[in-house]
């Protein structure tokens, strides 16, 4: 029995409401007691709602149960979306749910489902509209399939840029737009709530040596 079977055996025991002591789930599932406990707080990190009481054992807590899903990158992407949006309501309790379903979702992803974080990747900053970086979504998209280039104002500063967009991709509750700068002159990774305009210029490109999303990988 593989780890992930384990643990859905496990939820399947449990979700008969009892309490359910560490040793007679270990005989149930031929594993050591110390697995067990590893099981129950890898479930928990994984937003189960699993409870422990010394004497009684483990059971779950009244809660909402999904089926398993699997999820396409843009369904992801959706999801983390609307988190960010609800996670900006002026309601504290409605806040608080969606970074609570937040951090569920952000373990229960496989680790390969995120990007490389350096932390503003990952999280979304105070200073985050995820509002705003919504928005800009349909004219990056339509300009990266149109191979269009665009001219981008950021939030915090007034000078305007020319920018060939290469990839849009979602980074937990931030969407990063990479492109190769032609007033800079070299690839940037802009924060899609950091963008104050964006307006697509009748001006197609083609990949060029050096300016390409595969130069900027290698890079």
């Amino acid at each position: 029995m593989t780890r992930s079977d384990r643990l859905f055996r496990l939820l399947q025991l449990l979700h008969d409401g009892q309490s359910h002591r560490a040793e007679d789930l270990a005989v149930a599932l031929g594993v050591s007691q110390r697995s067990i406990y590893r099981d129950m707080e890898t479930l928990a990190a994984a937003g189960q709602p699993v409870t422990g009481t010394r004497g009684t054992g483990y059971r779950l807590t009244d809660h909402v149960a999904l089926p398993p899903l699997l999820l396409s990158a843009a369904e992801v992407e959706a999801l983390n979306l609307g988190i960010a949006i609800v996670a900006e309501s002026a309601d504290p309790g409605l806040s608080a749910a969606a970074n609570a379903l937040a951090d569920k979702i952000d373990a229960a992803l496989p680790q390969s489902a995120t990007a490389p974080s350096d932390g503003w990747k990952s999280a979304t900053l105070p200073a985050a509209s995820a509002a705003r970086g919504f928005s800009h979504l349909p004219v990056l998209r339509a300009a990266i399939g149109a191979r269009q280039k665009l001219r981008v104002v950021l939030a915090d500063s007034p000078a305007a840029r020319v920018l060939r967009p290469l990839r849009l991709e979602n980074w937990g509750r931030s969407w990063i737009l990479t492109g190769w700068c032609e007033t800079t002159g070299g690839f940037a990774e802009l924060r899609t709530d950091m963008i104050a305009e964006a307006e697509p210029l009748p001006v197609l490109f083609a990949d060029e040596p050096g300016k390409a999303l595969a130069d900027f990988a290698r890079a």
